[in-house]
């Protein structure tokens, strides 16, 4: 059985994650939520951590991480904000519609 992969580590030692998971799912959750960019704005940042270290720009790789996270609760808080108003005023609209159908 194969172990999992590290996560990438800079020059001094230090682990940097590069939260491409949460960016991931911050990306379906923003589209099913009401299709906001901060998902993938997310993920553009979770991308630019792994390039960062190898080129040894470990502050530039923590700042692009530190972002990566930033915009992924960003886009999830929101998304799931913007899926329940969708489903109760679409519920409503609903209700109303059957109502005054009468």
């Amino acid at each position: 059985m194969s172990e999992p992969y590290p996560p990438p580590a800079s020059p001094d030692g230090a682990a940097i994650p590069n939260n491409m998971v949460l960016a991931i799912v911050a990306t379906i959750v923003s589209i099913l939520g009401c299709c906001l960019p901060w998902g993938v704005i997310s993920l553009i940042f979770a991308m630019q951590v792994n390039k960062k270290l190898a080129a040894g720009d470990t502050a530039g790789a923590a700042n692009a991480s530190k972002q990566a996270k930033m915009f992924a609760w960003i886009a999830i808080i929101l998304g799931i904000i913007c899926g329940i108003c969708f489903w109760v005023f679409g519920g409503l609209a609903f209700l109303m519609a059957a109502l005054g159908n009468r």
